[in-house]
């Protein structure tokens, strides 16, 4: 009896199951997966917000660039815009020194301070 057992014991650790035979893909898929909704999406709808906020910019608006720089936008074209700062001073800046998040930042609390 116990050599039955013992036998079946060794055939058992000498043919692979179905599950480890598939467990590595499995694995590598939802690790991909993973990585796919929480970093590689998010990251594509944040680009994807801040180039639609960048286009919708028009003469008038105020603006904060990457540096930290406020002006108010004068004109613009497909790449560049000419702002304004509150100096008087006039400068070309590329659309994508513009910093949404400082941005909206920045125009919330104008809203604020006026109200």
């Amino acid at each position: 009896m116990l050599s039955i057992l013992m036998q079946a014991v060794d055939t058992a650790k000498a043919t692979p199951s179905a599950f480890s035979q598939y467990s590595t893909p499995i694995m590598m898929v939802g690790i991909f997966g993973v990585m796919y909704f929480f970093m590689i999406r998010p990251q594509q709808k944040r680009a994807k917000e801040q180039a639609s906020f960048r286009s919708e910019m028009k003469p008038g608006d105020r603006i904060v660039t990457a540096g930290g720089m406020h002006a108010k936008i004068v004109s613009s074209d497909a790449e560049t815009m000419l702002v304004e700062t509150e100096g008087g001073q006039k400068m070309r800046i590329e659309r994508t020194a513009i910093s949404p998040e400082y941005t909206k930042t920045a125009n919330a609390r104008a809203e604020m301070a006026k109200a």
